[in-house]
Parts: structure tokens; C-alpha cells; sequence
């Protein structure tokens, strides 16, 4: 890779970007980090191209959000300019009238828009065809990046061949599939912090086999994307997957529903009809809430999942499907086998592998990531610039337990952008939300549609003449001090909940002062 040479990179720089290739989600920031070093840029990122929109891989100096947007290249002129440009760079003036996708994301003090001197390239892979993603650079001041197009256009080269590299080593194992076939963002696992990276190698590790899948965990975690994720990296993507919410089948019903009737069974019964294990055949039954299946039910459930055979109600024929299994449950199936609710026999047949979704507390800062994805779609519903959070808006996101997962993270933002706009007016269509619109409260997390939530105004005790870094690294102490005594010392747990890798914490708290034994 001999644009190293062209570029100056130093042996330890190269030793450390080639050592991350089989990891993404460590490469990226460090190219970042030597982006920043050789040039004079406030932010930047790197985007991999998914289809028609741009999905951020890894940004430095703007908002933690961002990493969970998707900037659709219909909506984004600037970004559709750079990844369709022939050229090798792309500059954009500072009177530019095209909409810039950052702007409200790059953080600042005064809290208002820059305008900003703005480059961008393409990232070619395969001999320069299709592009494989876009590398951007932003700056507050005009004229920054003057006299710079060789050094921009060599990290962009640079880029290219790493992501090229990267992909050849991808392990065999990796279903062979497009980024692009990936599943639509509005059904799609966001999140890259320690919590969920294990939990996505876990779902990759079982999702080719056949064996029944148990996915548990709290109401609104993302259980349904869990399931759509391990059928779709599955031997059966081609085939159905089929959805039953097992709570919301009548019990007089649930039979019919799940194994089919013939005419005549009874009232009602016009005509023959298939169940949901026969329209699964050659694909996948989630059943979801299996917890609320009747005990009747569950005895007839049981040869199905032992053997695939099945037997319509009123039909003395048996059939047989080709069906794999995945349930869902937010309910402790062991202890109701223990107290008689569900049966024991299918229990052990639905867990052969459970699969625990970690509740959105449990992930660190994933929280913001999460609303980034959710503050983009509200952006396009309400037809603003941009939406984003305020400063006091983040550390609420951070601090809330959140009973409800991440559906209540969704309703948050969603209600939040409904009270921002019709409080204030969008400044150069960009919005703000504050934590007041978040409408969020301590406890079990309920908001009365009567009262107006409390929510706490107090800044953190800051000096007015305190140094920018003194400052950050006295939040970074006072942040690991909570973490370690929330969860009694433990520093694997407060690095979990803190979302960085116990080694990173370690060495952060050896550097700020903190005793890490």
C-alpha cells in the first residue's frame, strides 16, 4: 500500500491502521484521528455508501448523534455532488446555496451556525468504479483547506485502499451479501457499542444454523429486529418470515391461527385454511410474546417443534413444514414453568439458544446514536434542515433509565420535535431540542398527560475561566467516579456502561489521575 510513503505516515501510524483492518469499528476513528492531525479541519467523517444514502461509519467533531443518522443522497445535494463526482475532490464555496448536511451537528460554544468552508471525495474501490463511500471535511472558516487538494485527495486514496483491503480480509464465514441488501434502516440493529457488538457476533454466529433461537429481554428493546436479523443472515433469507404477536391471538382462535382448520371445524369455518407454521415453510416463524401462548396450545406446539409436523384443527391428517423457530418473550419463562404457566417440555425446546437483548441502559452512550436515527426521521417528516439535540438534552438521554427501551427513546424524540416546532421557530431550519421537549421523567418513567414534566435546569459547577481541556477531563473524572460507584467498583460493569473497552478506561483513568486496580 505505497500511498503510506506518499503521505508521511510514520511506521507506528501504518502498524496501527493495518492491525485494525479486521476491525471497522476501530480503523475508521483512527484514520480520523490522522486526518485531524495533518489537516486543518474542524470535523469530518467517513461515510460508507448503502443503496441511496450514506451511512456514517465514523466522525470526529460533530454531534454523538450523528453516528446513528442516514443521509439519503435525494435529500442531500452536497453529498449526492461528492459521491457522483468524476473528480477526485470535491470543494464547495462558502456562498454555496446547497444545504449542508452538518450543519447544527458540528458542535460550539456560541451554539449557533458557521458557515463553513467544506470538501468532500469519493471513495473508489475495485479499479475507481462504483463509489464505496465518501470522505468529508468540514471547517468553521472559510478557506481552511486552501492549497490542501493533494494532501485531501492522498487521505482519500488512502481511505479507498483501506476499505478495499478490509474487505478482502472479511472472514469467509460472513454470508456473501451487498451492504445495500442489508435490511431497511427503519428495521435495522443501530449501535457499535460493547453491549451490542457482542450481541450482533452472537446473532451472526447462530443465524446460519437451523436451531430454535429464545430472544429475551425487556418490552421495547428491539426483540422483532433481532428476529428479522437472524433470518436475514440466515440459509432461509429467501424464504418467509412470518411475524405471529402470539399476545394478540384470541384464544378461541390462537389454534386456527397458528396451525390452520379445515371447512367445517367450526363456525365460521367456510373454507380450508392455512396456518402461519404452513406459510413459514421453507423460512421462518417468529413468535413473538410466547409467553401468552394457553397452555392447550403449547402441548400441540410441542410436535411441531420437535419433528415440524403439524395438524390442522378439524383434520386428522398430519403435515409436515420446514420451519425455523425463533420466539420472544419479555417474561421469565423459568420461573412460569416453575410456577405452572408454561409448559416445561416446550420451554426446553424453544431455548436450545437464548439470546438476551441488553435494555438500553446497559449500552453505554448508545442512547444518542439511537437518537440520531430518530432525529432524522422526524427532521424529514417535519420538513426541516436539520434537527438536533441541545447540550442539556444529551446529558438527559445519558442519565434516563428508560424503562421503555428504545420504543420510548422513539416516542421521546418524536413528541419532543412535535412541542419544539410548534414552540419556536426552526433557525435556518435547523431545530433544537431542549430537555424540557423531551417530555422525560425519573421513577418508572411515566409522563402524565396533564402534568407538565420536571426537569432539572442545574449546569454542572464550571469556572468560567477554566481551560477547555481542564474542563473536559474534570467531567471525564466525575463521570468514571459515578459509573465505577453505580456499579460498586466494578470496572468491567462502569466500562460496559460507560460504552468503551475496559483497557481504553483503564488507560483514560491512569492519564486523568483515577486509580485503576
Amino acid at each position: 500500500m505505497d500511498v503510506f510513503s506518499t503521505l508521511s505516515f510514520s511506521p507506528d501510524e501504518v502498524a496501527g491502521l493495518l492491525d485494525r483492518l479486521d476491525s471497522p469499528d476501530r480503523l475508521w476513528p483512527t484514520l480520523l484521528e490522522l486526518v485531524a492531525r495533518r489537516l486543518p479541519c474542524d470535523a469530518c467523517a467517513v461515510l460508507r455508501l448503502d443503496g441511496d444514502r450514506l451511512v456514517p461509519l465514523a466522525t470526529r467533531g460533530l454531534s454523538p448523534d450523528t453516528l446513528g443518522r442516514r443521509f439519503r443522497l435525494d435529500e442531500h445535494p452536497r453529498l449526492r455532488a461528492i459521491v457522483e463526482s468524476g473528480e477526485p475532490l470535491t470543494r464547495f464555496p462558502a456562498d454555496s446555496p446547497l444545504p449542508d448536511p452538518y450543519d447544527g451537528l458540528i458542535p460550539d460554544r456560541l451554539d449557533r451556525l458557521h458557515v463553513h468552508d467544506c470538501v468532500g471525495a469519493p471513495l473508489r474501490t475495485a479499479g475507481g468504479g462504483v463509489a464505496w463511500g465518501a470522505l468529508t471535511l468540514d471547517a468553521l472558516h472559510p478557506g481552511r483547506f486552501d492549497g490542501l487538494d493533494g494532501a485531501i485527495a492522498g487521505l482519500a486514496r488512502l481511505a479507498a485502499a483501506l476499505a478495499e483491503a478490509m474487505e478482502r480480509r472479511a472472514p469467509l464465514a460472513e454470508p456473501s451479501r451487498a451492504f445495500d441488501e442489508r435490511p431497511d434502516p427503519a428495521h435495522e440493529l443501530v449501535g457499535e457499542g460493547p453491549a451490542m457488538a457482542a450481541l450482533l457476533r452472537e446473532i451472526d454466529a447462530v443465524a446460519d444454523s437451523d436451531l430454535v433461537v429464545l430472544v429475551l429481554g425487556e418490552t421495547g428493546v428491539g426483540k422483532e429486529l433481532v428476529a428479522r436479523r437472524l433470518h436475514a443472515r440466515s440459509r432461509r433469507a429467501r424464504g418467509p418470515l412470518v411475524h405471529v404477536n402470539c399476545a394478540a391471538l384470541p384464544d378461541a382462535l390462537v389454534e386456527s391461527e397458528l396451525f390452520g382448520h379445515v371447512r367445517g371445524a367450526f363456525s365460521g369455518a367456510v373454507a380450508d385454511r392455512r396456518g402461519k407454521f404452513e406459510l413459514a415453510d421453507g423460512g421462518t416463524l417468529f413468535l413473538d410474546e410466547v409467553g401468552e401462548l394457553p397452555l392447550a396450545v403449547q402441548a400441540k406446539m410441542l410436535r411441531a417443534l420437535q419433528n415440524g409436523e403439524i395438524q390442522r384443527v378439524g383434520s386428522d391428517r398430519h403435515l409436515t413444514v420446514n420451519v425455523r423457530v425463533i420466539a420472544a418473550t419479555n417474561r421469565d419463562l423459568a420461573r412460569e414453568v416453575a410456577e405452572g404457566r408454561f409448559r416445561a417440555d416446550v420451554y426446553h425446546r424453544l431455548s436450545v439458544y437464548p439470546l438476551p437483548v441488553p435494555p438500553l441502559r446497559q449500552r453505554g452512550t448508545e442512547a444518542l446514536r439511537l437518537a440520531g436515527l430518530f432525529l432524522d426521521r422526524n427532521r424529514a417528516r417535519l420538513g426541516l434542515r436539520n434537527l438536533r439535540l441541545s447540550a442539556d438534552a444529551e446529558r438527559r438521554l445519558l442519565s434516563y433509565p428508560w424503562p421503555g427501551n428504545v420504543r420510548e427513546l422513539e416516542h421521546a424524540i418524536g413528541r419532543g420535535a412535535i412541542r419544539a416546532r410548534a414552540a419556536r421557530a426552526a433557525e435556518g431550519g435547523v431545530l433544537t431540542l431542549n430537555a424540557a421537549d423531551l417530555g422525560l421523567t425519573d421513577g418508572d418513567g411515566l409522563v402524565s398527560p396533564t402534568t407538565p414534566p420536571v426537569v432539572s435546569t442545574v449546569e454542572p459547577p464550571f469556572a468560567a475561566d477554566v481551560p477547555l481541556r481542564e474542563a473536559v477531563e474534570d467531567l471525564q473524572r466525575r463521570m468514571i467516579r459515578e459509573h465505577l460507584a453505580r456499579h460498586d467498583g466494578n470496572w468491567a460493569k462502569a466500562a460496559r456502561s460507560l460504552g468503551v473497552d475496559r483497557s481504553n478506561l483503564f488507560r483514560l483513568a491512569g492519564r486523568l489521575g483515577l486509580r485503576a486496580d
